[in-house]
């Protein structure tokens, strides 16, 4: 199931049937600015224009509730377990428990513009924000204040990936005057490596069957790249959308990737192999639908 916003809606799109149900209207006033699926579940939650964080049960298609806290647009949302982490253009992140009737249990303040970027580590032990003060920071389960501060992007951090399967391997993509796609070690506090990728980085998600990784690219080739890691070879590039590729979402059984784009297109491309190896010729592929079908 793939959520979508567009406007003021959400949509879901069923992968098996292909039907298409709209989830909720926002209204004139209000527009979907992010949406993140729980980890388990059939919660979906939506950020929105005004600040707002709705939760909606996807499988009856009913909002649960609305939270309150952000002053600006919702654009960054992260899961973990029943907790949701909300980040906005007014510099803030909230911590989220959508079992209490708070609006939030704890407030991270330490980035200077928005927050582009949200990403729980795997053992949901870390939380990674990337803002639009070109800073990387990491978070701990309990902490107000970031326990590690990377600042070596020179532009804003949207792009951010954990390894699934390194404990503490960070992968962070930066905007159109850096370009680089950096790695790093939280645990142990270093800078890894850094790949100067020709593009704005837009978005990384890592394989879980494969050591690999795929990054999406803005202004000037709006190309999707699958790289190898460490040696960060690059086993496919795939190209086709004409504007920068902002969104990349990858399916549940880790083989295919979605991606969206300003030309009002979403592209299914098949490129990481199932925990059983099959050749990198056999598996890209792509289709891509059109912004009226979703409607």
């Amino acid at each position: 199931m793939l959520a979508v916003g567009l406007g003021n809606c959400v949509y879901l799109w069923n992968a098996s049937s292909s039907k298409v149900t709209k989830l909720c209207d926002l209204g004139v006033d209000d527009g979907v600015c992010s949406v993140g699926w729980a980890r388990q579940g059939t919660h979906l939650a939506v950020g929105t224009s005004q600040g707002k964080v709705q939760i909606w049960d996807a499988s009856r298609c009913k909002k649960i509730r609305t939270m309150e806290g952000h002053r600006l647009r919702v654009g960054a949302l992260a899961w973990s377990s029943s907790c949701l982490s909300s980040g906005s253009r007014d510099k803030s992140i909230f911590q989220r428990d959508i079992r209490v009737q708070d609006d939030y249990v704890s407030k991270l303040s330490g980035h200077k513009s928005e927050i582009c970027g949200l990403k729980w580590s795997y053992d949901n032990r870390q939380l990674a924000s990337g803002g639009n003060d070109n800073k990387l920071f990491v978070w701990n389960l309990n902490s107000t204040q970031p326990v590690h501060k990377y600042c070596e992007h020179t532009a804003a951090v949207k792009a951010i990936a954990w390894s699934p399967h390194v404990h503490g391997l960070l992968a962070s993509g930066g905007g159109t005057t850096d370009r680089c796609i950096r790695f790093w070690n939280t645990t142990t506090n270093s800078h890894l490596s850094c790949m100067d990728t020709g593009s704005q980085v837009c978005n990384l998600v890592w394989s879980k069957n494969v050591n690999e990784l795929v990054s999406t690219h803005g202004y000037s080739q709006n190309q999707i790249i699958v790289w190898r890691y460490p040696s960060m070879s690059k086993v496919a590039t795939l190209t086709g959308h004409t504007f920068r590729v902002l969104y990349l979402a990858i399916s549940p059984d880790g083989q295919t990737i979605v991606t969206g784009a300003g030309d009002e297109t979403l592209r299914f491309w098949n490129v990481f192999p199932s925990p059983k190896y099959q050749s990198t010729e056999s598996r890209i592929g792509a289709f891509s639908l059109g912004r009226t079908e979703i409607r």
